[in-house]
């Protein structure tokens, strides 16, 4: 917790788990708050004098756009007595969808929906993102001066970088436009002419480090990837079954981690190398898909979807793979569980896992068979959680 200010303390913030955050803060701190968070529509939990607002997420709406610029009214006028709680976690980057001047929202849902399907990675997306926003990047921090600003962040991406929490609304950004603009065209993603311009001006530049513009900032993760993996290890160990972390930070193409992490059972199974079965081997991070196709997504059961075409049916492996807010991709569905005969069934259902694969269909593939995972919103997000066991 923070010192208790001489002024206000506001809380604000945004994510998939910043209204339990709150609920949680407000508990919590033992002097008067106030404030406003934006979270994802169904993840709203109450609380007495911090206001929770619901928006769009994985494509941003008009709610999330008021929302970001009431955010920004919130904490102008403060002064160095007052201190502003800032409680970020991932899928605020959806959740505060307020452009620069010259970019609409409706550029901004378009680009976001470009890069969705693009195969870029969070960072990249996120680079984009704060480039054409008036509150990411470090811009809603600068709002908050001379107020010193407590950043309270639940990571949901590799290597838990503050600025692509969320985009980074109340850190500083190192990234520059033109690295915005390297992404853009990296990809081929579609953008309008007069939003190119506004990329290529000086206003579109983020907050940098060394900016005078920032105020005093206190950063502190409240949870992590890694946090959720070490936390189900111990559950496995506890139950007697030796676990292997093969990293919290895995990034890249699902179907090609699926082919990958196969190839590493597939060898521990038959061949009692790199691990000895039984065993569970736990990892997370963030893959991306590129959407070729026409179905529903998302990237943890296409994952597994590749995964299974790769063990064949092996008798002795079975894995599970979900986002830990319980939305894989834009369904919601947190992900699937794939077992010994998930092949065989969807074939004696007239099913083909290899086109469902090309057509980006998984969670049709995996709803079909009853094997999707569902959890409703979990109010929490620490990105995508895979568990592989390798039995006798």
């Amino acid at each position: 917790m923070p010192e208790r200010p001489k002024g206000r303390t506001i809380v604000i913030g945004a994510g998939k788990a910043s209204a339990a955050m709150a609920q949680a803060f407000e508990s919590a701190c033992p002097w008067p708050v106030e404030g406003l968070v934006v979270t994802r529509y169904g993840y709203a939990v109450p609380c007495k004098h911090i206001e929770i607002v619901e928006a769009s997420h994985p494509v941003p709406d008009r709610a999330g756009h008021n929302a970001a610029r009431r955010l920004l009214e919130l904490v102008s006028n403060l002064t160095e007595d007052d201190l502003v709680v800032c409680l970020i976690s991932g899928g605020g980057s959806s959740l505060l969808p307020l452009p620069l001047a010259g970019v609409s929202l409706e550029d901004k849902q378009a680009i976001n929906r470009a890069l969705l399907k693009s195969g870029a990675t969070i960072t990249e997306m996120n680079c984009v993102r704060r480039h054409l926003s008036a509150i990411k990047g470090g811009r809603l921090a600068a709002a908050c001066r001379p107020a010193p600003v407590f950043n309270l962040l639940l990571s949901d991406v590799p290597g838990d970088d503050p600025i692509d929490i969320a985009s980074g609304p109340t850190v500083a950004d190192p990234t520059t436009c033109e690295d915005a603009l390297g992404i853009i065209r990296r990809y081929g993603i579609e953008v309008p002419e007069h939003v190119m311009a506004v990329l290529a001006t000086e206003s579109a530049e983020t907050i940098k480090p060394d900016s005078p513009q920032l105020p005093n900032l206190h950063t502190t993760m409240v949870a992590t990837p890694r946090m959720a993996l070490e936390a189900a290890a111990k559950v496995a160990r506890d139950a007697g079954i030796p676990v292997h972390m093969l990293g919290d930070a895995i990034e890249g193409e699902s179907r090609d981690v699926g082919l990958v992490l196969g190839a590493i059972a597939l060898e521990a199974a038959n061949h009692q190398r790199p691990f000895r079965p039984p065993c569970i081997l736990l990892s997370g991070g963030e893959t991306t898909v590129t959407v070729r196709g026409t179905g529903r997504g998302g990237r943890n059961v296409e994952f597994l979807l590749s995964l299974a075409l790769t063990l064949h049916g092996h008798p002795t492996i079975y894995a599970l793979a979900g986002d830990t807010d319980g939305v894989d991709g834009q369904e919601e569905i947190a992900g699937a569980v794939i077992t010994p005969d998930t092949l065989q069934r969807a074939r004696a259902l007239g099913m083909r896992p290899k086109d469902a694969l090309n057509n980006n269909d998984g969670h049709g593939f995996f709803e079909a068979l009853g094997d999707s995972v569902v959890t409703g919103p979990t109010l929490t997000n620490v990105n995508d959680f895979r568990a592989i066991l390798i039995a006798y």
